[in-house]
């Protein structure tokens, strides 16, 4: 009798370190080195592919290494400027001789990208941080296309220590929208609302526009604008925006119609 033996295959390569009882964490300093994870295979369903790649480090990992984002999400309106605050930390044996930002930072094979060198970016971003420990950055007149995850990167004296904090800073832009009924009669109370797609960051004062002239009473946190009892003097078209910004809402129009009333005699 024949009995027939089926091979295992191979260990992958990061499999064969947690073995030995190395963690992934071990190789987060060091150069050309990565691991994706795609759950395909591993044992029974989990495969581990490793491949000579650099390491998109968490900026919350690695002892004296580390980037820290004041926000990890920013809400911003549309026309406005951003500010993404970090600082980074780093053993300090070493001297920092490159900083930049980058966008969401894949990298299979090349280097990631210098985000003040992009066309789209180069005149627009400032950096006000240093090569120390603040690597804070302003983006401005940013618009929807701007709606990235940002990283911060540093490089050090010594060729194979570097470091990004890739969980970056999630930034959303925003426009501004009025919802409002299109038609009420006249008496009724009517509620206005300015509506953006995210929760903004900064803290908002609203201004209200009618005809593209502001109502200079309407002006408070509250992104409502309530009117009790209108009257035809009321109808035209409405619009919002935030104090201190340049960009107004598209204009809606508001219609008042009047209360026909049959009197007998």
């Amino acid at each position: 009798m024949v009995m027939s033996v089926r091979m295992a295959p191979p260990l992958p390569l990061m499999f064969l370190i947690l073995i030995h009882g190395e963690s992934p964490q071990h190789f987060r300093n060091t150069e050309d080195f990565a691991c994706i994870f795609p759950p395909t295979f591993m044992m029974h369903k989990l495969l581990i592919f490793c491949s000579l790649h650099e390491f998109c480090v968490s900026g919350v990992s690695g002892a004296n290494w580390g980037v820290n984002y004041r926000h990890s999400h920013i809400c911003a309106l549309k026309e406005s400027s951003v500010i993404m605050s970090c600082n980074y930390t780093y053993p300090t044996r070493y001297k920092i001789k490159k900083v930049f930002w980058t966008k969401n930072p894949v990298k299979v094979g090349e280097k990631f990208p210098v985000l003040s060198k992009d066309p789209e970016y180069s005149q627009r971003l400032q950096y006000l941080g240093d090569k120390q420990q603040n690597c804070t950055i302003r983006l401005s007149h940013v618009t929807k296309k701007d709606s990235h995850m940002y990283c911060f990167r540093f490089i050090t004296d010594k060729p194979d220590k570097k470091w990004i904090g890739d969980r970056g800073v999630n930034l959303t832009v925003t426009d501004l929208q009025v919802e409002s009924p299109e038609r009420v009669t006249e008496g009724d109370s009517v509620r206005l609302t300015c509506k953006s797609s995210c929760a903004l960051t900064d803290r908002a004062t609203f201004i209200w526009y009618r005809n593209s002239h502001p109502l200079t009473e309407r002006r408070d946190r509250n992104n409502q604008l309530l009117l009790q009892s209108v009257r035809r003097e009321d109808a035209g078209r409405y619009s919002c925006a935030l104090h201190g910004h340049s960009y107004i809402s598209p204009a809606v129009q508001l219609s008042v119609t009047c209360e026909y009333r049959i009197i007998s005699i």
